[in-house]
């Protein structure tokens, strides 16, 4: 999805880092060391700008192409290619947040930028399907600022985040803090994933006192800023699973023509062609949904939710099944624990899951296309 040069040596220059310090082979080693990610590794990448693309410079942010939606798109496209390790998901869709209302929070995303903290969003409840506007989580007001009661799941690198931003109910309608995981009473527990190195965990909220102050945001703009993380939440996993689906593909094909079947390579057979073909044709339709989605984020267009839950659908729905075809298409060393092709499922899978399945996107393309049509 590169279209500038600055983006283009972004691009590059994230492949290099990431190819040298965290290819697969460690990524299978962090997973044996039952380690999300190192902290130390995710301090040098944010020394090369990558925790800071969303934040405006005078909030000590930037990016290299001036377009921070578009520079985030690519490096986690490139990403995908190692189904790379780190807080990139989580720390961006908070900060995508933190910086539509930065009043009292100015410490925290200069901690979140240097790569110095790690933060989630906890939007996720218990036994409950995607729905980020109906939290279980309350928050109710104090003479000091507000209580926490509830629980949040299925949050990122909770267990390596010194803050999480909570979205919870305030006077029935939806509120987020910004919650350091060190006060009383907020509980963690590790929850197991599919895939290898990102983790997850759940949260308990008895009676957490917070100030005022860890409110983000007025009621009013809250449900604004829940929707503008929710797409940023969206492209990112679409554009870590294009990447991921562009190294699949490369690496099938190539399979393809080095395997030999009665004197002739895999890749000659009609069959297999048509199936390469159809490939094919779902990677850039892919990659096409994903960059207008890309493209009407960063422009804040009017149907930047539309275009995100059709590249959510779409990617959603294809990606995991694509990758099965690759798996088939490598035959029985497809399936074995050694080769890489379970490690790219594991993630496009997991991402199918999170922030909203197809089916869930399915409907709310179809609410949005009436609310779109011309009167």
């Amino acid at each position: 999805m590169s279209a500038n040069p600055e983006q283009m040596l972004f691009a590059s220059t994230a492949q290099a880092f990431l190819d040298k310090e965290v290819p697969l082979s460690r990524v299978r080693q962090l997973h044996a060391d039952g380690v999300a990610f190192d902290p130390a590794w995710w301090r040098r990448a944010a020394e090369l700008g990558w925790a800071g693309l969303l934040v405006p410079e005078d909030l000590g942010g930037g990016s290299p192409s001036g377009d921070g939606v578009a520079d985030l798109a690519v490096l986690a496209e490139q990403a995908g290619r190692s189904v790379a390790p780190g807080p990139l998901h989580p720390v961006s869709v908070v900060l995508a947040g933190l910086v539509e209302a930065p009043q009292n929070h100015e410490a925290a995303i200069e901690s979140l930028v240097a790569g110095e903290a790690v933060a989630s969003w906890a939007v996720y409840e218990p036994g409950k399907a995607w729905d980020p506007l109906d939290p279980g989580l309350t928050a109710t007001p104090t003479a000091t600022g507000y209580r926490l009661d509830g629980a949040k799941d299925r949050v990122e690198a909770g267990t390596e985040s010194s803050l999480v931003l909570a979205v919870a109910s305030c006077d029935g309608v939806p509120r987020q803090f910004l919650v350091p995981i060190d006060t009383p009473s907020v509980t963690v527990e590790p929850q197991r994933s599919l895939d290898l190195v990102k983790r997850h965990a759940r949260i308990t909220f008895e009676g957490v006192q917070i100030p005022a102050e860890a409110a983000v945001g007025s009621p009013d703009h809250t449900k604004r800023i829940i929707e503008r993380q929710c797409q940023i939440a969206s492209v990112l996993q679409c554009a870590e699973v294009v990447g991921l689906l562009d190294t699949v593909l490369g690496f099938t094909i190539q399979w393809a023509f080095d395997r030999h079947s009665f004197g002739r390579p895999l890749a000659s057979y009609q069959a297999l062609k048509h199936r390469f073909a159809d490939l094919k044709i779902w990677f850039e339709t892919c990659r096409a949904t994903t960059a207008a989605a890309v493209k009407s984020v960063a422009q804040h267009s009017p149907d930047a939710a539309f275009n995100v839950s059709v590249a959510k659908s779409y990617v959603g729905e294809h990606a995991p099944a694509m990758v099965q075809d690759c798996i088939q298409l490598h035959g029985g060393i497809g399936v074995t624990w050694e080769h890489d092709l379970h490690l790219f499922l594991r993630r496009a899978t997991l991402n199918r899951s999170m922030f909203g399945s197809p089916e869930d996107h399915n409907l709310r393309v179809y609410a949005l296309s009436t609310e779109l049509e011309p009167a």
